[in-house]
């Protein structure tokens, strides 16, 4: 940075929990620097942030938005994030890549704790961060409470940057305690300077000093400065904020209303002078040498698919050929700048600048595509995600089977936390999801993009069912009708095998009763019996052995035989005392300490076991509970769960095994499939 003014465009995430109002805040800035003519509401459907008919039909953010805009002679893109935790795949791949994170959060102290997952993700990816609280305007608890509540979810020292100025027990205004100057705010105005005296600068030297003691913890100087009585110049303070925010000792806080346009400005100079440079970021993807990080893919239907990137340590020329990790080649094509659905051609990007490239087909969120000659990878880990809601689709044209998998396929690039797979069980097409909604935004998508509607239903439990005794069986098929006939004769024994241990086949035939190159097809006739038991689901945990039978010298063949295993099974598994078996799985809940003991009861109440529960390593104030569930009581567990955690609670599952299940449960399962 030379003369206050940085040589490069600086990338900055709006981060935090949903209804903080992040994509206000990203209005509210664009309009302050003169980007936009107006500043537009969510709730009109105005913000140049959420411009998708999906964010706009649900007034909240469901991908990223991206504005790139000059002020003061520097370049800044700012990156609004979806607070919902339904959305936050979408940060997977972008917040290792952006110079410092915006916290925008509640002035209530009782919401603070909803910051926890954003924070501690990065802590994970060291990434320097400030906290802007919003709704000043509205707010009604003290300072003190509101940053105990905060730092009580940070592991960075909160650090106050401003007080608030109360009349009439509302925020009309803010002390600057690096400057030590009194501002009130004029609506859609700058704010407009005032003297600072009375109670007020009695309040504003005691938070000060405050700021003085966190700030010398990390400065030497400043603490003998301190200790001597001496007063810091505003130089020495301003140093040690801008260098202890960017090597996370400190994470600063700022007060103001997006909406009403207050602090606003304030915060565009904290951009302006404390964002750290582009080379921190690269250092932490491990990345040298000039080239395009790649965090996002969109597919937007037959205009094909745009690359959402940034530069890093020099200068891309559009047309410029780039090498993907593997060494694949890409041709930088169509370099856009983007504000919100807006986009201009660039000659370039330059570095630092954020970008959208088209046509680089082969380019997947977390490649740098280098423009040195030589391949790099880099070093990027976003946290895995589980789906804890799905549902099974269909496509309402059943020519669309084959657009359906196809689309999906391209969401799925998009979007890092959906997935889809074909139920060998059940046999449905399973798209699962971080919720509800989420799952709906993608259908949603399906659907505009790429003209594709489907059906959708509860994914089906992939029940089985197995028998509690054996029984010795004939199975014969004759049949005659002109010709050679066919014949097969096949004498089964089946028995219950161990809860686990599969299907087993043996032959125990003696004096060649069955003739050799017949005894795989009774084999495959009895595998065949077990796809539909009596019950109506797959059998298993059976054993059957051939042990007599006969065979017609002309008359037998394969398929006869196969037959007969089939009928042997058909006839004999309703005499063995068939039951249900259903699929129970091995769950880790992860949620606040405080919600703990209502998870117990909610699992309990689900049919689930408790197994145990212990601190979320890394995660202070967090459980983990483990339990066995029943599979069938999964669909809904995350909504609740949620409704329990204020929305802050996910899972993990994994089946664990098949356990018998009984009485009208049983009954009801049993009388549904047979109907279907």
């Amino acid at each position: 940075m030379a003369n206050g003014k940085s040589t490069a465009a600086r990338a900055v995430a709006l981060v935090g929990p949903n209804g903080a109002g992040k994509t206000t805040v990203m209005e509210a800035l664009l309009y302050a620097a003169g980007a936009i003519e107006r500043q537009g509401a969510v709730l009109a459907g105005q913000t140049v942030g959420d411009h998708s008919p999906e964010a706009r039909a649900r007034t909240q953010s469901v991908e990223m938005s991206i504005a790139s805009f000059p002020h003061d002679g520097d370049r800044y893109a700012l990156i609004d994030l979806p607070g919902s935790c339904e959305f936050q795949g979408e940060q997977d791949y972008v917040l290792s890549a952006v110079d410092l994170a915006i916290v925008v959060c509640d002035p209530d102290p009782d919401k603070a704790v909803l910051l926890q997952p954003t924070l501690i993700e990065l802590d994970r990816l060291g990434v320097p961060r400030l906290f802007f609280v919003n709704k000043m305007d509205q707010a009604h608890a003290r300072l003190r409470d509101l940053l105990s509540a905060l730092q009580s979810v940070s592991t960075q020292p909160i650090v106050a940057r401003q007080i608030p100025i109360w009349e009439d027990e509302k925020a009309t205004g803010y002390v600057d305690l690096a400057l030590e100057r009194a501002y009130v705010y004029r609506t859609g105005k700058p704010s407009e300077r005032i003297d600072i005296s009375g109670d007020l600068a009695e309040r504003e030297s005691k938070v000060r000093f405050r700021m003085l003691e966190k700030l010398a913890d990390y400065d030497d100087a400043l603490m003998e400065q301190l200790l001597s009585d001496e007063t810091p110049s505003v130089q020495t303070v301003f140093a040690d904020l801008v260098r202890e925010m960017q090597e996370l000792q400190i994470a600063p806080v700022f007060l103001g209303s997006a909406q009403a346009g207050h602090g606003i400005r304030r915060l565009l100079k904290a951009l302006r002078h404390e964002t750290p440079q582009p080379v921190h970021a690269a250092a932490r993807l491990g990345v040298e040498g000039a080239g395009l990080y790649v965090f996002k893919s969109s597919h937007a239907g037959q205009a094909g698919k745009q690359s959402f990137a940034r530069a890093f340590n020099g200068a891309v020329a559009d047309g410029a050929e780039l090498l993907r990790p593997d060494g694949e080649k890409q041709r930088a094509s169509g370099i856009v700048h983007m504000v919100g659905a807006q986009q201009k051609k660039a000659a370039s990007a330059e570095a630092g600048e954020v970008i959208a490239v088209g046509r680089m087909d082969a380019a997947r969120p977390g490649d740098f595509l280098s423009a040195e000659g030589r391949p790099q990878a880099a070093n990027v880990s976003p946290p895995k995600r589980f789906g804890v809601y799905a549902l099974a689709v269909a496509p309402q044209d059943r020519k669309d089977d084959v657009r359906l998998t196809t689309s999906l396929q391209k969401l799925l690039e998009e979007d890092s936390a959906l997935a889809f797979s074909m139920n060998a069980d059940t046999h449905e097409l399973v798209l699962e999801g971080q919720g509800e909604i989420h799952l709906r935004v993608a259908l949603d998508r399906l659907k505009r993009r790429y003209s594709v509607s489907v059906n959708t239903a509860r994914p089906k439990s992939a029940y089985k069912e197995t028998i509690r005794k054996g029984v010795t069986i004939r199975g014969k098929h004759k049949k005659q009708s002109g010709g050679h006939g066919q014949f097969g004769d096949a004498v089964i024994e089946i028995s219950p095998r161990g809860r686990g241990e599969g299907f087993a086949f043996e032959e125990r035939i003696h004096g060649g009763v069955v003739p050799r190159q017949y005894i795989p097809a009774v084999e495959a006739g009895v595998k065949d019996g077990l796809e539909k038991g009596t019950l109506g689901f797959p059998v298993v945990d059976v054993g059957a052995a051939l042990i007599d039978g006969s065979y017609h010298t002309v008359d037998s063949s394969e398929i006869a035989f196969r037959t007969a295993g089939r009928i042997a099974m058909v006839e004999g598994l309703p005499q063995c005392e068939p039951f249900l078996l259903e699929p129970i799985e091995r769950i880790a809940i992860y949620a606040p300490s405080t919600a703990t003991s209502k998870i117990t009861q909610m699992l309990t109440g689900r049919r689930g076991q408790i197994l145990g529960f212990d601190p979320r390593d890394g995660w202070p104030g967090w459980d983990r509970i483990e339990a066995h569930l029943p599979q069938a009581e999964r669909h809904t567990l995350i909504i609740e769960i949620r409704s329990l955690t204020q929305g802050l609670g996910t899972y993990e599952a994994a089946v664990s095994h098949m356990a018998e299940l009984n009485g009208r449960l049983a009954e009801e399962i049993v009388k549904a499939a047979k109907a279907a």
